[in-house]
């Protein structure tokens, strides 16, 4: 099992990034896929998640109407697209799956929002 994220970068307040988890030794199609972020000095937090067949989605509130989650089932990835980001969306982006007996975590990506 590999993740392996793309997509960060700096961008400024308002802005728009998309980031994308390619995923490679099982489906995501068949998993529950989840985007996790993790900022300096704070606890890493469930950000998005995404699972079943219909597509079920999950937004923490602090995103809830700017992020969006989705999945290529023929590309095997999951994506991320984050509009009117803000300061405080600055993080490292964390692309997670959970497999029994244990999670599965890609390197990350840094976000940086600011002027």
């Amino acid at each position: 099992v590999q993740l392996v994220e793309s997509g960060g970068g700096l961008v400024q307040p308002g802005g728009s990034l998309r980031l994308s988890c390619a995923a490679s030794g099982f489906t995501v199609s068949s998993s529950a896929m989840h985007w996790y972020r993790q900022a300096p000095g704070k606890e890493r937090e469930l950000v998005a998640a995404i699972y079943g067949v219909d597509r079920t989605t999950y937004y923490a509130d602090s995103v809830k109407g700017r992020f969006t989650i989705s999945r290529d089932n023929a590309k095997n990835t999951v994506y991320l697209q984050m509009n009117s980001l803000k300061p405080e969306d600055t993080a490292v982006y964390y692309c997670n799956t959970d497999r029994y007996p244990r999670a599965y975590w890609g390197q990350g990506t840094q976000v940086t929002v600011s002027s």
